[in-house]
């Protein structure tokens, strides 16, 4: 399987799956899958780029609204995890993962899935030391200071993934694993990059990962943004199933998600951990005899808001509050959870979805890749240059 690996998107989506289909025309291969690492700007219309934290000269539509639209289709089946320039009013509608459009999967601000045997996980966000033990307090219309804590990691979200125990190939994080600076040319990174220094130096560069004595080997790949002359893009090849490749769901994921939905924290209070009681092994069972009878398929794209239009372009629209996307509803109601996304109570609401969405229907950027691989570096240009 050929996976391309993107660092930050930021919006450029039409660019990047030309660079790709280039590649795939003048090297007479298929590639599988692309995954970016963050900063992927899902930007719907003009309202949504109220909730886009960036400087102001940067707050563009970009090219992701064409693919929401249907006006395109994505080339290559992708799969993201957010940033810290995301429009988190949208990415929260699907905190649990799902599709942002057509064949482009949002992998949720922690999440799991599965495409074909290979099994991929993710962290959405950046580490703040200040807010990573609160709940996920923040509700729109985002504050100043909302608009840019959504995007902090919360130990919540660290907490499920520390629960897995079978194998994960690849693991998607926006920042960069601490230490991983020892094992490369640290000296030309300050060089490029001064500010990196005093992090460095404080052992502050992104998060921890420990694999413990013996562990798997992890390639660490740190990938540009998306401009001319860049380095934003890798191909790399690992062992997998013949294909065709299709996203589902990840049953230990599955149970994990509804181990602890019921202590999801919706305020600034920490989640209270010991309330999770629920015996993991029986909910795996439970899972698996979910997933027969359903299909392990997420839930089909629905548009929850109008897609942007060139022609009636106006100055970023209207704060519209949050929606309650279907894709979420339909999985809630598939795990039997109650919903907490809109903090309109402490204890959710039960879910009440259509039957009809009931059916078998990837700047600091790291990922880490749990197996032996080779990759293709690729310029912005389409003209390509192979490393081994």
């Amino acid at each position: 399987m050929k996976i391309a690996i993107e660092g930050c998107m930021h919006g450029d989506l039409d660019n990047v799956y030309a660079t790709l289909l280039h590649l795939q025309q003048s090297e007479n291969t298929t590639i599988d899958l692309l995954l970016c690492c963050g900063d992927f700007q899902a930007v719907r219309n003009e309202s949504d780029l109220e909730s886009l934290n960036c400087p102001a000269k940067f707050k563009s539509m970009q090219s992701f609204w064409k693919y929401y639209s249907g006006q395109k289709v994505a080339p290559i089946t992708t799969i993201f995890i957010g940033g810290n320039h995301e429009a988190s009013n949208y990415l929260w509608e699907l905190y649990y993962g799902g599709w942002t459009a057509p064949n482009i999967y949002f992998l949720g601000f922690a999440g799991v899935i599965k495409f074909g045997n290979i099994r991929i996980g993710g962290l959405s966000g950046i580490y703040n030391e200040r807010h990573y033990r609160l709940g996920h307090h923040e509700k729109l219309p985002y504050s100043e200071s909302h608009i840019r804590s959504i995007y902090h990691v919360r130990e919540y979200d660290v907490h499920k993934l520390m629960q897995i125990e079978e194998p994960i190939d690849i693991f998607l994080t926006h920042d960069w694993p601490c230490g991983i600076t020892d094992y490369g040319n640290w000296k030309e990174l300050v060089r490029r990059k001064p500010f990196f220094e005093k992090e460095i130096q404080d052992r502050t560069l992104g998060t921890v990962v420990q694999h413990g004595e013996g562990g798997p080997m992890t390639k660490f790949l740190a990938l540009d943004k998306c401009l001319p002359g860049r380095k934003f893009l890798q191909i790399v090849e690992i062992e997998s199933e013949p294909g065709p490749h299709e996203i589902h769901f990840d049953e230990e994921w599955l149970a994990i998600t509804r181990k602890f939905n019921s202590i999801f924290p919706s305020t600034t209070k920490p989640a209270n951990f010991g309330k999770a009681k629920l015996d993991k092994q029986e909910c795996m069972q439970w899972i698996r005899h979910k997933l027969q009878q359903r299909g392990a398929k997420p839930f089909e794209f629905v548009q929850t808001v109008p897609g942007y239009d060139p022609s009636q372009s106006s100055a970023h629209g209207s704060y519209t509050g949050h929606h309650r996307n279907p894709q979420t509803e339909a999985f809630l109601q598939f795990l039997e959870l109650n919903y907490y996304l809109d903090g309109t109570s402490e204890t959710g609401d039960p879910i009440h979805s259509p039957a009809s969405f009931i059916t078998n229907g990837a700047s600091q950027v790291c990922t880490e890749v749990r197996v032996g691989v080779t990759c293709l570096q690729l310029p912005y240009h389409p003209s390509v240059s192979k490393v081994d």
